[in-house]
């Protein structure tokens, strides 16, 4: 074992390595074996022959990733926004005048600082100068309502809010409100028009809409100093740094601690996974930061890679194929939604600005095997698959990078991530090849725990082994895939259905468009299964049809014994991912 440390910028970073003879015979960084030995762990033989099984990883805070983009890349552009450019060393400065307001502001070690902001550099400056004064970040989304976010901030006695200056109208005025509210803006980055219609916007919803109780609002960029602080000593990678709020792994809202170790952990795997390239990459960040995904595949993992990072505060399709001409990204991490979108509109020839692209990594959602294949033929990028969620950093599996990828897995384990299939009533019964059953994970991104829930951490995590409420099945040469979500399995009459199969039958038919399959109690069978509908524009939907064409195509106990169309799309949330929770309670 060798402690390397390096050090400058005023952030000092440690490494702790210990040389291991990988399976290929390539060195690798190791800070604890995970005993992946024997047939347990089949994925390590089909590694990318740069992509290294086991990591080190830097042994202090998550402020280290921009620290060490700082001192190793200072002139690279670190983030374009709109009109604004900030390269590595701003953003470190930036950061650190961040932190010293923050301490200013009466912020100490252990206080909780939450961001209310779009994808925009103030995001990664406010990340940053929280952690460097020693503080943990909650994220709270910019979909929220005024009493979700009263709710967060409650939960986690968040002292300071900052937050874009037209979302004031989010921040509460009852007794969970903050003490202190930043607001930025993103005025002087925008065109003449723009500016215009955000003014006003500014006008009615922060200038009239204050809230006149105790909380104090000040503007960002007054007081902010450029000055250099002491990065927390003694700044444990276990300590907490994040708090995000998540649906859980069995649907009950609840807040994820992840610790800075997890953070960091998350990011040099992606890191490592995308081949370890350094001040080479564009990546455009369009997934929102306020999400576990954006923020671990875009933000920090853009960091480690010392990337640029092209962001925008909402994904228009428009806006981001200028953003591909402009731009010119090679990575872009992306979700099913986005991928169709931009499928439709490049299938008009303008394929040029996304030819640049080397690699998209889709996750949040299950990615369609036709939906890959034509935005690879479009951009001639790798499209691979991805799997996470936010209880574990959030990525703990992603396809090869390197064109041996198997269409409809979600790729292999991450490097120190075991996975296992176990039986659905028995965790400790490890399933075999092509079984189906819960899958389990284990690695240094999975949280620490729910916050102030010990009980329901209890229930989901045990011994390390992360519980994630995901049927899969596991092939033998350690390529998984996703079967369906456990609590949406439909038991009928003793038969299990899985409501992903029945869903992707369903779309083959003509005059559907996307379905969500549900159970719904039945007095005989227990269950039965139900079926809704989205119709193609103008399809001609005739019941009798569709049932004669399942007919052929699922068993008997499968096909829905209740159908439903619904008026427009499905209820989805903002990753495009069908709600299905809400259309069973629509039932209940």
């Amino acid at each position: 074992m060798r402690r390397i440390r390096l050090s400058g910028t005023g952030a000092a970073i440690e490494f702790l390595l210990r040389e291991d003879l990988g399976p290929k015979g390539g060195r690798g960084m190791v800070v604890a074996s995970a005993n992946l030995v024997g047939n347990a762990t089949p994925w390590l033989d089909h590694y990318p022959a740069n992509v290294p099984t086991h990591l080190g990883y830097p042994a202090r805070g998550a402020w280290c990733l921009l620290g060490r983009a700082a001192e190793e890349s200072p002139q690279r552009v670190a983030c374009r926004h709109l009109q604004a450019s900030w390269t590595y060393a701003e953003l470190w400065r930036r950061s650190q005048a961040a932190a010293t307001r923050f301490t200013e502001l009466g912020v100490r070690p252990g206080d909780r600082v939450a961001l209310l902001l779009p994808n925009m550099p103030e995001y990664l400056a406010a990340m940053n100068g929280a952690w460097l004064a020693g503080a943990t970040v909650v994220a709270a989304s910019p979909l929220m309502v005024p009493s979700e976010v009263g709710r967060l901030l409650a939960a986690t006695r968040a002292r300071v809010l900052v937050t874009l200056d037209v979302l004031a109208g989010l921040v509460p005025e009852d007794e969970s409100a903050p003490e202190t509210v930043l607001a930025v803006s993103m005025r002087d980055r925008l065109g003449n028009l723009q500016r215009a219609g955000y003014a006003l916007a500014r006008l009615l919803k922060f200038r009239l809409g204050r809230p006149s109780g105790p909380t104090r609002w000040l503007d960002w960029d007054n007081g902010l100093t450029e000055t250099t602080v002491d990065p927390p000593s003694g700044c444990e990678s276990g300590r907490p740094a994040l708090i995000l709020p998540t649906g859980g792994t069995t649907g009950v809202p609840r807040s994820v601690v992840l610790t800075h170790g997890n953070l960091v952990a998350n990011a040099w795997q992606v890191y490592h996974w995308s081949g370890r390239r350094t001040a080479e990459d564009t990546l455009l960040a369009v997934l929102p930061f306020f999400h576990s995904y954006g923020l671990t595949t875009c933000a920090m993992a853009g960091m480690a890679m010392q990337a640029t990072l092209i962001m925008h505060h909402r994904f228009q399709v428009g806006t981001v194929l200028d953003l591909f001409e402009r731009y010119r990204p090679t990575i872009f991490p992306a979700v099913p939604a986005m991928l169709v979108a931009l499928n439709e509109r490049l299938r008009d020839g303008r394929v040029d600005g996304v030819r640049s692209l080397e690699s998209c990594i889709s996750g949040g959602a299950g990615l369609p095997v036709d939906v890959a294949e034509e935005f690879s033929d479009h951009s001639g990028a790798v499209v691979v698959e991805g799997y996470g969620l936010s209880e574990a950093g959030p990525v703990t599996h992603a396809g090869p990078l390197d064109g041996t990828s198997r269409p409809g897995t979600i790729g292999l384990p991450l490097p120190d991530t075991l996975a296992r299939v176990v039986a659905i009533d028995d965790r400790s019964q490890v399933l075999g090849p092509n079984e189906v059953g819960q899958l389990l994970v284990k690695g240094p991104q999975v949280m620490a725990g729910y916050l102030d829930a010990p009980r329901a951490t209890e229930e989901v995590l045990a011994d390390g082994w992360l519980a994630t409420g995901d049927l899969a099945s596991c092939d033998a040469d350690g390529f998984f895939t996703i079967v369906d979500r456990l609590k949406d399995l439909v038991i009928t009459s003793g038969f299990n259905v899985y409501p992903a199969e029945v869903e992707e039958v369903l779309r083959g038919f003509p005059a559907v468009a996307d379905a969500a399959v549900v159970g719904v109690p039945d007095p005989v069978s227990g269950e039965r299964v139900k079926a809704i509908l989205s119709l193609s524009p103008g399809a001609k939907y005739v019941e009798s049809e569709l049932q004669s064409y399942l007919s052929t195509r699922l068993s008997r106990y499968k096909r829905p014994r209740e159908i439903e169309v619904a008026e427009g799309d499905l209820p989805r949330n903002f990753l495009g991912k069908v709600l299905r929770r809400e259309l069973r309670d629509g039932d209940a």
